[in-house]
């Protein structure tokens, strides 16, 4: 199915660059090239803002058409769980945060076994075994990826920074948001009860 996107920003230009969500690393993976729009003078490669908007949009229409109970979130790093938990509460997603146990996905004699039928990992490096695992039982995975990413067994690549706290806040915001919005829980250009701050971690 065709999949139609507009390049309307989800959020005001200002508001994007000052959570620093196009800033990327030093590093810059062979798979990740497609998404930088340019190297600053200090090094640090910039993600292309007009893809990242791109592909929160087309992960919100995917997602909107599956069965949410059955979408994992997941995040072992510190400042994407927050987030990943206020995503998981407002549309009922299940919540993976912290360490990933082996076998979660792939062993039916586990206790805590589940089958997704999506996944979203907040670094596809340090969520890499959730990745893995998603991959070997054959289910999509959609991965926030800044510069130094990978892309093994990742199916949609949502370029953000995804090491910092307001940005990863965002990024899940919107993603709530324009998710929302597909299922019609939410009219196209409302706006629902939590703020970007509620999806931020604390210090």
């Amino acid at each position: 199915m065709e999949i139609e996107v507009n390049d309307n920003l989800l959020l005001p230009q200002e508001v994007l660059l000052s959570a620093g969500v196009h800033i990327g690393t030093r590093i810059k993976t062979k798979d990740m090239e497609p998404f930088i729009y340019k190297v600053r003078p200090d090094g640090l490669f910039v993600l292309d803002m007009e893809q990242m908007n791109e592909r929160v949009k087309i992960t919100a229409k995917f997602i909107s058409r599956m069965d949410i109970s059955k979408i994992v979130v997941a995040s072992s790093k510190r400042y994407g769980r927050n987030p990943v938990e206020k995503f998981c509460d407002v549309l009922g997603c299940k919540s993976y945060v912290g360490r990933f146990t082996s076998g979660t996905f792939t062993n039916p004699v586990y206790a805590d076994f589940f089958e997704p039928v999506a996944v979203i990992v907040t670094d596809s490096l340090a969520d890499q075994q959730i990745v893995e695992e998603a991959g070997q039982i054959g289910v999509p995975v959609i991965a926030l990826c800044s510069t130094d990413n990978s892309l093994n067994d990742v199916d949609l690549v949502i370029p953000v920074n995804n090491k910092g706290r307001r940005s990863l806040a965002i990024v899940y915001w919107l993603l709530t948001r324009e998710i929302l919005r597909e299922k019609g829980t939410l009219p196209t250009s409302g706006e629902f009860g939590a703020s970007i701050e509620d999806f931020e971690t604390t210090l």
